[in-house]
């Protein structure tokens, strides 16, 4: 068995918080102003309860959850930021968090100065940082700026050099968070890939992100919190899995309860993949189904069906819809299905919508918010916010030519 490099044990954090919000419409005398503002009345706010795990020497681990979870003070406690409540931990070797990138930067330094300051801050000596300038120059992408003042960098230029110094530590245990969603998407896989060869030279690494294709890629096994405590331990599929399906109970997964009273509504939503496979991670630029499964009370005309998909934020990227013409249904249970050859979402887990709608009604029929959560993953490289599949064709003297 390896050595054990990081440990909790029963670890609790508790936080006081004043719970008073009212607004006082009548000032208090002098005295109860005085011991109102020294001692306020508290209330006890638990982000941890009796969190317990351990990490072997070599691992790399993620920490998933929502937001209120208890990463954040998770990170904070490794970072030795704060203190447990009760509990204990322990941390067995130099541990490097990469959090947030570029601190330390003065904007009157040159690029090349910011890395000698920054670097020292991080804990790396002099020599250390001569000899590996010309590395961290080159990873970040900015030899041509790397005598003018950070001032003048732009913010992805200031994070690229703030990544790139932080990567080039040599530490025994590696401490992430959400710092690898930095530059834009090329740049995020050659950090991904940096972060993923530091992992395979035998460092620790715990990475802390809601980027679940992150976690995916870089760590075999994952921790999922929820409430302050550690309610999952395991493999990444198996882990990363539960907690989409934890998002998405609202609607109870693939069957639906629905309302008596409603002229139909939706009963089931199920995604496929090429092999017909029902699943909840899929790739861009790849082929997906999706099957929607009703239940009609009464013979209807003029319906319409459409799928949703969301991001965490609330704001919706697609939709895809039965459109014109219109549809007729029998009454009782049936399905209708669409296929896209190719699925347009970038990377990213989002949330699935479903509704029934009628020509001419007020409003839908039936609108099931939360029906899934899927994960879509890499699959077709591209740029933008979207993939979209094209045909080309060489064009001369107006007109087309084979390809």
């Amino acid at each position: 068995m390896a050595p054990i490099d990081l440990q909790f044990q029963n670890v609790s954090k508790r936080y006081w918080v004043d719970p008073r919000q009212e607004i006082v419409t009548q000032p208090p005398g002098l005295w109860r102003r005085i011991v109102a503002k020294w001692n306020p009345p508290r209330a006890e706010f638990w982000a941890l309860r009796d969190v317990d795990f351990a990490i072997e020497r070599g691992q790399a681990v993620g920490i998933i959850g929502h937001n209120g979870a208890g990463k954040s003070t998770i990170l904070k406690l490794l970072s030795s930021i704060t203190a447990p409540t009760r509990g204990q931990i322990e941390i067995h070797g130099r541990l490097v968090g990469l959090l947030e990138v570029g601190s330390g930067f003065h904007p009157d330094l040159t690029g090349r100065e910011n890395i000698f300051l920054s670097g020292s801050i991080l804990g790396m000596r002099r020599a250390d940082i001569a000899r590996k300038l010309e590395s961290i120059v080159e990873f970040a992408e900015i030899a041509s700026f790397i005598d003018v003042p950070a001032k003048r960098y732009s913010s992805g230029m200031y994070v690229r050099l703030g990544f790139s110094i932080a990567a080039h530590l040599e530490p025994e245990i590696l401490l992430l968070d959400e710092v690898l969603a930095v530059g834009d998407a090329a740049f995020q896989r050659k950090c991904l890939a940096r972060v993923a060869e530091m992992r395979n030279t035998g460092i620790t690494t715990v990475f802390i992100s809601h980027d679940l294709v992150a976690v995916r890629e870089l760590c075999p096994r994952v921790l999922l919190m929820q409430r302050g405590q550690l309610i999952g331990d395991g493999p990444a599929t198996d882990i990363i899995g539960k907690y989409q399906r934890m998002a998405a109970a609202p609607m109870g997964g693939d069957q639906i309860e629905s309302p008596e009273g409603r002229k139909a509504q939706i009963a089931g939503i199920t995604l496929l993949d090429d092999s017909g496979a029902a699943g909840s991670c899929f790739q861009t630029g790849h082929r997906l189904r999706v099957r929607l499964r009703y239940e009609a009370a009464e013979p209807l005309s003029g319906i319409q069906f459409h799928v949703f998909f969301r991001g965490l934020d609330n704001r919706t990227f697609c939709q895809f819809t039965t459109g014109e013409p219109y549809l007729n249904v029998e009454a009782g249970p049936g399905e209708i299905e669409f296929e896209t050859d190719a699925l347009p979402l970038a990377p990213d887990l989002y949330i699935v919508d479903a509704a029934i709608e009628q020509y001419r009604a007020l409003a839908s029929l039936d609108y099931r918010y939360a029906c899934r959560t899927v994960q879509i993953s890499p699959g077709r490289e591209f740029k933008g916010a979207f993939y979209l599949p094209q045909r080309w064709r060489r064009v001369e003297n107006g007109a087309s030519l084979p390809r």
